[in-house]
């Protein structure tokens, strides 16, 4: 006989960050798992220490980090546990990101310009993952800038059931708040059997976060319309593109986004803003403490939930989508 035969079963292994560990608990309580015990602290100069109180050994492990402010540190300690996983054993590392640091810097619009999010896929794998499990990309091509296989997860389902529940179908609207999410706004339409309106903006390319917008292209009249995006960050571009509907004589406004980054003037623009309700899912930190009662988070730990029992047992990730 050469060689040596093994009986072991898999072992599915969930692992996370400081990040945003409440929903890591959410994806663990969906699994029928705990997550692994870690140690981990920022020395007095601020570089972070992570130590696993668990073998992983010959461990399929999932490590889940949402990419929160401060972005940067958050990024760094899920490098470092990359790392530490590597030097561990494990047998595989999925790096499960809610929320992807760096996805708006996807291409160069000028010279002299970083494609930071291709940094960040390339720094993952020089880590030592082997997989990436992620929620609605900024721009799909994000998906090759990692060399190995990439789950992407959508939203849409969530947010769109949720929102034909509250409103009759009849008088609903989706709005694309530029061009660039007209092909998303396109299966909100599919999904919810509503029309298509686009909002036409510019932005000023030497100042961040400035947007002008122009005109709305598309029959919103009396209309409930629903905003959807990718992410809100400081709330300019949804804002401005909300004044623009009610300008042309819509009746509601509801803004829907995956992610809620809400940094800077974002909580006034939201206080202020004539939107009726926002809804986000928990891939980032639950924004309570804006103290907004017109904010609505939604849980997307059971998708995560299913797409990591889906890799796991080798199953197909896509025909968690397939239906919809």
């Amino acid at each position: 006989m050469t060689g040596i035969k093994t009986t072991g079963e898999k072992k599915l292994m969930l692992f996370s960050g400081r990040a945003h560990p409440e929903l890591a608990e959410e994806v663990a309580h969906q699994l029928g798992v705990t997550l692994v015990p870690t140690k981990a602290f920022d020395f007095a100069n601020g570089e972070i220490y992570v130590r696993f109180q668990e073998s992983a050994r010959g461990a399929d492990c999932f490590l889940m980090q949402s990419h929160t402010a401060p972005i940067n540190k958050w990024i760094m300690e899920q490098l470092i546990m990359i790392d530490a996983l590597k030097r561990a054993s494990a047998r595989s590392i999925t790096v499960i990101v809610p929320f992807y640091g760096y996805a708006r810097q996807d291409k160069k619009h000028r010279g002299r310009e970083p494609i930071s999010a291709r940094l960040v896929a390339d720094l993952m794998k020089t880590a030592g993952a082997d997989r990436i499990l992620t929620v609605d990309l900024h721009t799909d091509q994000i998906q090759g800038f990692f060399d190995g296989p990439v789950d992407h997860l959508f939203a849409l389902p969530i947010l769109a059931d949720y929102v034909a529940a509250k409103v009759d179908p009849a008088k609903l609207t989706v709005v694309s708040p530029d061009a660039g999410r007209v092909r998303v706004a396109d299966r909100w339409c599919d999904r919810l059997g509503a029309p298509l309106a686009i909002v036409h903006k510019r932005r000023d390319k030497d100042v961040a976060n400035q947007v002008t917008v122009h005109e709305v292209v598309g029959n919103v009249e009396g209309r409930v319309c629903v905003l959807v995006d990718d992410m809100i960050d400081t709330g300019g571009t949804i804002c401005a593109a909300a004044d623009a509907l009610f300008a042309n004589g819509a009746e509601d406004v509801i803004v829907t986004a995956t992610h809620g980054v809400l940094s800077g003037p974002a909580a006034d623009r939201l206080k202020n803003s004539k939107v009726s309700e926002f809804v986000f899912t928990n891939t980032l930190p639950d924004p309570s403490d804006l103290e907004l009662d017109k904010i609505t988070v939604l849980s997307m730990a059971p998708t995560i939930a299913r797409a990591v029992r889906e890799v796991f047992q080798d199953g197909s990730v896509t025909s968690l989508f397939e239906e919809q």
